[in-house]
Formats: structure tokens, C-alpha cells, sequence
């Protein structure tokens, strides 16, 4: 009932609106008809778990069913999450307090449970610290996220005030990122999104990618405006061009100029190895999405995602000529995906 009884919610909840929008936009780009396309849309909805937005995006009105079968969907990849993960663990990295609680010795930095602490605590942590980062516990993308300097506002009780009108959960220091980091964009910190699953206790690195800030945001997240390209796993350079949410691509970092393809993540190897340590020791979840940032001191977590979205897989056709998805990468070890 679990493939069926997702199909059945998609067509409870689905933004008719959008599919048609979604299906004469096709028509427009490929001159396909109309009526056609209305109901392949529908046939991968239900045959490969495709929504309106993957057909769209993914081109899967130039391609035969046995290469649409190759491509992880939001429906595949929601099978993969039910298949790895336990729900009943989830709130590890729902809450960032919990998961920098047990996850600390991975985050080499300084944080604080702001909204379980105490004007005196507070005070305490920001001793000798001139900027912070702020964010809600439970939000995701970005959202809430702030960072604020001691000298924007006219005492600590004023930032304090701030913090407690803005419904922050946690502060934690700013990190500092490498120096080969910050060519990419300066103004954000620049993380890598690894993806590791763990089949019969054995963790493994799937893929990753290396998302980066495009506005004066402090964070790199695609839906607040940032971008990512993927990242080789064998040598930790990035492998090809980058894409934003509206999936325009970039050879070259539009607001540094700096190269993409080619370029070195530094400290690759222990970037690789602090996910697949993390993963081995993660409760419950088996498919993570680690986010992580390189420091020059090495790599360490930011969070860490108990949903890691299909979107970033380097399946477009730009990235994906040959129309073979990232399903195979995933069925080397789900042998029943």
C-alpha cells in the first residue's frame, strides 16, 4: 500500500492549476499535443512516480519508458526514505538541538540552546564574541536564519531582545570557512550536501554536490537563492556546471566569476570520511543528507536531513545527456529499488 497509497495522496493534493500550466508549457517547448501530454504526465505520476514538475524538468517527454525508469523521482526517492529510514527517529535532525546534542563532536564550534537558557547564560556565550549565527529549531531552506553583529545594535540587552522577538531557538558561532571555500562565494558559507546511505550497517557515500550562495544571504540553501553543482566522489572536484532553482546554468560563479567545473573541494577525503562515520553511528536512518562545511582547522557539520531532496541529483539534460538518471547509483545497494 505504500507506492499505491502515495499515488493516492498525489491525486488528492495536487495542484490541478499547475499541471495544466505544467502541460502547455511542454507543448510549448516540445509541440507535443496537448491531450498527449496530459496523459503521459499522468502515466509517470503513476508507473515511475513522477511529478508534473520532474516530467517537466526532467524532460521525460523526449524519453521511452525504460530510460524514464532509470531516474530518481520525487516518488523513488520517497520510496527510498521509507525503505532506510524509521520515522520514529526522525526528530534527531528535526530538532538542531538535539542533533547538535548528539552530533557535537562533529560541529567544532560554540552554540547555545538559546530558548531553553537564561539571560545570564546568554550573557556568558557572548563573551568575546562579536557576530553570531541565529536560527529557529525546526525550520528548513534557510529560513530564519540570521547573522548578527554585537556592534548593530545598542547593547547586549538589545540584542537579546531581538533574539527573543525573532523566535530563535539557537545561536551558535559563524564558521569560518576555507579559504578555497570562499572563492566560490564570499558571502555565504559554501557547503557540501552529502548523501550517504547504510545497507546492513555499512555506510556508504552515494553522492554529493557543493551548494553555494548567489545573493548577500549568509546561507547557500537553492531555495533561498543559491545554487549547487555536483561534486566527482573519486577526486573532489566539482564535475560540472551549476544550477539554480530555476535551473538556469552557470560555467561561472555569476557573482565571483570563479570556474566551476574542475574546481577542488578542499580537504576532500575528510570531508568523505566524517559522513560515513557520522552515518555509521546515526540511529534509525539509513538514507542522510549530511550538510557540511570546510573549515581550515577540516570539514564539519552544519545539519543534517532525514529527507535529502532528489532535486540536486545530476539528472537534468544538460547533466544527463544520454537520458540514464541516478537510479543505478541507488540500486547498487537497493537491490529492490
Amino acid at each position: 500500500m505504500g507506492r499505491l497509497g502515495y499515488i493516492f495522496r498525489c491525486i488528492a493534493h495536487m495542484d490541478y492549476g499547475a499541471l495544466f500550466d505544467t502541460v502547455g508549457r511542454v507543448h510549448d517547448k516540445s509541440g507535443k499535443n496537448r491531450i498527449w501530454l496530459f496523459f503521459d504526465v499522468v502515466k509517470c505520476g503513476f508507473k515511475f512516480g513522477a511529478g508534473y514538475k520532474d516530467y517537466d524538468l526532467l524532460e521525460f517527454y523526449n524519453m521511452d519508458d525504460a530510460h524514464r525508469a532509470t531516474f530518481v523521482t520525487r516518488g523513488v526517492n520517497n520510496t527510498i526514505v521509507r525503505m532506510l529510514n524509521d520515522p520514529a527517529y526522525y526528530h534527531i535532525v528535526d530538532n538542531k538541538n538535539e542533533f547538535y546534542e548528539q552530533f557535537d563532536e562533529y560541529l567544532h564550534r560554540g552554540w547555545l540552546h538559546f530558548s531553553n537558557s537564561s539571560k545570564e547564560d546568554f550573557a556568558a556565550f557572548m563573551e568575546g564574541r562579536d557576530e553570531i549565527i541565529a536560527k529557529p529549531s525546526d525550520a528548513s531552506c534557510g529560513q530564519g536564519v540570521e547573522k548578527l553583529a554585537r556592534a548593530d545594535f545598542d547593547s547586549l540587552d538589545a540584542l537579546y531582545d531581538h533574539l527573543v522577538s525573532s523566535g530563535a531557538d539557537l545561536i551558535e558561532d559563524v564558521v569560518v570557512q576555507h579559504p578555497d571555500m570562499a572563492r566560490l562565494n564570499p558571502g555565504s558559507v559554501n557547503t557540501i550536501r552529502v548523501y550517504t546511505v547504510r545497507v546492513d550497517g555499512e555506510p556508504h557515500v552515494i553522492y554529493a554536490c557543493v551548494r553555494m550562495g548567489n545573493s548577500d544571504r549568509p546561507v547557500d540553501n537553492i531555495n533561498a537563492g543559491g545554487m549547487y553543482s555536483a561534486i566527482d566522489l573519486e577526486t573532489g572536484k566539482i564535475s560540472g556546471p551549476a544550477c539554480d532553482k530555476s535551473y538556469h546554468v552557470f560555467e561561472r560563479h555569476p557573482r565571483t566569476g570563479t570556474l566551476l567545473p574542475g574546481f577542488q573541494i578542499p580537504l576532500w577525503d575528510e570531508v568523505m570520511g566524517l559522513c560515513l562515520e557520522a552515518a555509521a553511528k546515526m540511529p534509525g536512518m539509513g538514507y542522510v543528507g549530511w550538510d557540511v562545511a570546510v573549515t581550515q582547522d577540516g570539514p564539519l557539520f552544519i545539519e543534517a536531513n532525514n529527507l535529502p531532496g532528489h532535486d540536486a541529483f545530476p539528472q537534468m539534460p544538460s547533466q544527463a545527456p544520454d537520458h540514464i538518471g541516478f537510479k543505478p547509483a541507488f540500486q547498487k545497494y537497493l537491490k529492490n529499488l
